[in-house]
């Protein structure tokens, strides 16, 4: 493995993000209509490896009924306003007409409001009975507060979401979320993350996650690497967390935990590559909040921006670029890979020869940082 003298006392590895990779087109190219971009998760199949976000500027119950007709998989956050307000319409309208300089301080007055149980209960509700595959998220810190009203309120899907999960969690003041023992009990595929690292992911997926989500999500509206100086290049990331995947199946003897792209996925291009890199589904936040019918009105902010201590991330226009259907089926309007996200996939998964998800992750890539051409 290739290590860079930082000084003296400091090595480190090259990783590399998106921008600095290229998919190689190989010999042989398909017809984007013959492509198939679906994927199953346990018992659940989805006709596109698409998740939105858990994230209040990305998925509302409605949204997430709409997005799931689409063929994707919704995640709403039951720790957002829609689990804390009876109607949070007229406070999504606000947090969008705030003042740049305004908006953290606001933001977390909003949100400090108690999160309502009902309110669980009745989100997920709405979003079952319009025949829609049912997924929540819950932070670490909440999972053991809330997990049994979320479980009873009859999820399809238990996301465990936050900044970095680990499977080893040490506390002197409390009794930590034992994943191992939590995911075992609980009657639920769970989807867990982020991790960024081979070991990380492996001590994940030996907790007996369905899925693990690499990144830190949020990548849009992220300010981590600014204020806590963490950050993970997602190629590598990705590439790193598959190559857990590889290993856990031999060692758990055959079974396959799904590797999710979680954060920094914000263009068509990115999706293509987080594919290519062994990622089985993204999960897209700004690149859903573009959606004309998103809650956030043309505004993207993740759970870390209304942080009461530490935000590290930020209140950030993305504009109403398109339909959610434009977003993800297209026709597009613009060059720029906001919208037409699926029919992007399938293309360059044609151009380069390949008809399955699974088998376009051994796509050739090359180093090739973008010069802007």
């Amino acid at each position: 493995m290739n290590e860079i003298e930082i000084g003296r006392g400091k090595r480190a590895r090259r990783a590399y993000s998106f921008d600095d990779i290229a998919v190689v087109p190989s010999r042989r190219t398909r017809d984007p209509e013959e492509v198939s971009v679906g994927w199953q998760i346990d018992a659940y199949h989805f006709d596109l490896p698409v998740i939105g976000a858990p994230m209040d500027s990305v998925m509302s119950p409605e949204t997430a009924v709409a997005f799931g007709k689409h063929g994707g998989l919704p995640v709403l956050d039951l720790e957002g306003l829609w689990t804390r307000y009876e109607d949070p319409a007229p406070l999504l309208a606000e947090i969008a007409t705030l003042e740049p300089a305004l908006a953290t301080a606001r933001m977390q007055e909003i949100y400090q409001a108690d999160i309502v149980p009902e309110l669980i209960v009745e989100r997920l509700r709405a979003i079952r009975d319009a025949g829609v595959t049912v997924a929540g998220a819950l932070t670490p810190q909440r999972t053991q507060q809330l997990w049994k009203t979320v479980v009873d309120a009859g999820v399809d899907l238990f996301v465990i979401r936050g900044t970095t999960v680990s499977a080893e969690h040490v506390s002197s003041r409390a009794e930590p979320l034992n994943l191992k023992r939590f995911i075992y009990e609980l009657d639920v595929p769970v989807i867990v993350g982020g991790a960024a690292s081979y070991s990380a992911a492996l001590h994940l997926m030996r907790t007996g996650a369905a899925g693990v989500l690499v990144g830190f999500g949020g990548g849009a509206a992220h300010t981590t690497r600014r204020t806590l100086g963490i950050h993970a290049p997602m190629a590598s990331a990705i590439a790193d967390v598959a190559a857990a995947r590889r290993d856990y199946l031999d060692e758990s003897g055959g079974r396959y935990v799904h590797v999710i792209a979680d954060g920094g996925v914000g263009t068509s291009g990115d999706i293509v590559k987080a594919v290519a890199c062994g990622a089985d589904a993204v999960m897209l936040g700004a690149a859903l909040a573009r959606a004309t019918e998103a809650p956030g009105r043309g505004f993207h902010w993740g759970p870390e921006a209304h942080h009461s201590e530490l935000p590290r991330g930020e209140r950030v226009e993305v504009g109403a670029v398109a339909s959610l259907e434009e977003v993800l089926f297209g026709p597009s309007k613009v060059a720029d890979g906001t919208t037409n996200l699926v029919g992007a996939l399938r293309r360059a998964m044609a151009t380069t020869g390949y008809t399955e998800l699974k088998d376009f992750q051994r796509v050739e890539v090359v180093v090739a940082p973008y010069e802007g051409g």
